[in-house]
């Protein structure tokens, strides 16, 4: 009866004692909270070793049949069949002097010896020896035996695509995304999927489920981001062809940064259908999906193998237009603008000689070189780039982050966007006097206020698009020769140098096909004239910048290859260029 009286008391009584219940409630609010929280990192840690075992697992397969083969089939050329270029090895393939499979295991076990160095890849898609026994009847195809490596997000039926977030683990596809299922309908073999950094809204390449991927020139160098593991995977010498997709410069940052080289289309030329992400929606800054090879024949073959009548129907929404051959091969002299400094992140010495040169041995081939540059540079990265991608005030990206720790590499990067609207606005005004390019970063990172902003700003793009467009048509532009970040960064530099994306994020505003070719390497002479970098503003940036790409003698250097939107054929043709 006591127990009874009191709880009436305490629940009906005319004084209840306020102090005594919300302690009592902020305590077991509190313990709540910490039990959710622990038992949230409990699933997640869960989910990581589910994971990780589902990667060694197929690595430990992969290696048993890797083995097998060897054992039956001992005359096989591994060497010889990782030297060839892909059009090499397609020819040796279609004319039976190589086989499907020989092919397919040497470039397993050299998959396998490359990720065992540089951690490039999440796991084998034990489903590609299905494949390779039916391969027989896929002859036809223009990839007919390639094996072939996709990026993490890239669906594949059975397999999850990460995104390097724990909160799309234990979610596999249900189906191949519409590039698989085309690779496939080629002959190609997709055979493994490749690192990202944790949302693939980075350069760098590490996240808490898979680890940190290193670069196949310096293991103190980042592979770039975020189709860091192809970067790595096929600069290592693993695979011949791989799939990426590229929203800032991801498939071309780490071409340029692990010596190979890539091409971002124009969006839509190739389907997306099926594939992840962690920016679902997001319109101002679009997103492409493209190949990365070892050179721009191999590009191109890929490129005219997914542009065929079975992707058209597979995705409607991509616009049916073949590979045009015939602007690929052609030879007539181009007009081609070039600038060695946008303005906005002064190019490191050896992206500058790395220009100049290139730009030289164009004029020698009976180019015409025009200067040209992108107007009003500063104004487009902070309003229509930087706010477009933080239109919702970076509630997406950091979303898709919940439930697990920030890798190291996104640390630094994110610590602005968690940031209340207000205390960005007033950091920004105390910044900007001191340092300008900074603090407008910082206010773009606000976002957009309503919607009718964010349509304004869409609005705005559509303007400064046109804009580009007449001063290149003013130009009597062929294509455009810019540089290319690089070289390779030390690890961790860059989340901290989001403003080196000048060079390249601009054609995914622009919706401009580009791409990379590699042209050169560091020298000594580079590294001591980067003693001496200043960069275009002097500030904490350009600082970083410095340290970011010190000690990279010997690591390659690309120039960036653009040209107008759904000229992708005479991009490559462009990219071409450069190896003759």
């Amino acid at each position: 009866m006591d127990r009874m009286d009191n709880f009436d008391q305490v629940n009906f009584g005319a004084e209840p004692n306020w102090t005594v219940i919300l302690t009592a409630t902020a305590c077991g609010t509190g313990a709540l909270m910490l039990f959710l929280n622990w038992f949230g990192h409990k699933q997640s840690w869960k989910k990581i070793q589910r994971a990780k075992a589902r990667k060694e697992t197929s690595l430990q397969r992969a290696e048993l049949a890797v083995l097998q083969f060897n054992e039956s089939h001992p005359e096989t050329d591994t060497s010889l069949i990782l030297s060839l270029s892909l059009a090499e090895l397609s020819k040796q393939l279609k004319g039976g002097t190589l086989t499907p499979e020989a092919v397919f295991h040497s470039y397993v076990e050299k998959t396998l010896e490359v990720n065992r160095r540089l951690n490039c890849c999440t796991e084998v898609l034990l489903e590609s020896w299905d494949q390779l026994e039916d391969i027989g009847s896929h002859k036809d195809g223009l990839l007919y035996g390639v094996p072939v490596s996709i990026k993490d997000n890239i669906g594949y039926k059975g397999h999850d695509s990460t995104c390097g977030v724990i909160c799309k683990l234990d979610l596999p596809a249900t189906g191949d995304s519409v590039l698989v299922e085309v690779l496939k309908r080629q002959g190609a073999i997709p055979f493994v999927k490749t690192n990202v950094p944790q949302s693939l809204l980075s350069y760098d390449c590490g996240n808490p489920i898979y680890g940190l991927t290193l670069n196949p020139h310096n293991p103190q160098k980042t592979p770039g981001g975020s189709s860091g593991g192809e970067g790595a995977l096929i600069g290592g010498g693993g695979s011949v062809l791989g799939m990426g997709s590229d929203i800032g410069g991801s498939i071309r940052i780490p071409s340029s940064f692990c010596g190979i080289c890539g091409f971002k289309p124009t969006a839509n030329r190739l389907s997306s259908r099926g594939a992840s992400s962690c920016s679902r929606g997001q319109k101002s800054v679009l997103s492409s999906f493209g190949p990365m090879a070892r050179d721009v024949d191999g590009l191109a073959l890929c490129m005219q193998a997914l542009l065929c009548d079975h992707m058209f129907r597979l995705d409607p929404t991509v616009p049916p237009i073949p590979f045009n051959q015939q602007v690929y091969q052609h030879s007539k002299p181009l007009r081609i603008g070039y600038y060695e400094n946008d303005g906005y992140a002064m190019p490191s010495p050896s992206m500058g000689r790395a220009l100049r040169e290139t730009k030289a041995l164009l004029e020698s081939a009976g180019h015409t070189l025009v200067p040209f540059s992108l107007p009003r540079l500063s104004y487009a990265m902070h309003e229509l780039v930087l706010r477009g991608f933080s239109g919702d005030g970076c509630a997406t990206m950091l979303s898709n982050l919940k439930g697990g720790p920030v890798d190291p590499s996104l640390r630094v990067q994110i610590i602005p966007y968690g940031l209340p609207r207000t205390v960005k606005k007033i950091l920004s005004i105390l910044i900007k006097p001191i340092f300008p390019r900074i603090g407008a970063s910082m206010e773009s990172l606000c976002g957009a206020s309503s919607v009718q902003d964010l349509w304004r700003q869409h609005a705005d793009v559509e303007d400064y698009m046109h804009e580009v467009m007449a001063e290149w048509r003013r130009c009597e532009l062929d294509v455009l020769l810019c540089p290319m970040m690089g070289p390779a960064y030390n690890h961790n530099y860059p989340g901290k140098l989001t403003s080196a994306l000048s060079y390249t994020i601009m054609y995914n505003l622009l919706n401009f096909p580009a791409g990379v070719v590699p042209v050169s390497t560091v020298t000594a002479e580079d590294e001591e004239e980067l003693r001496h970098y200043k960069g275009n503003y002097g500030d904490l940036w350009d600082k970083l910048y410095r340290k970011a790409v010190t000690g990279g003698e010997g690591l390659p250097v690309a120039v960036q290859c653009v040209a107008l939107p759904w000229q992708d054929e005479l991009c490559l043709r462009f990219m071409r260029e450069m190896k003759k």
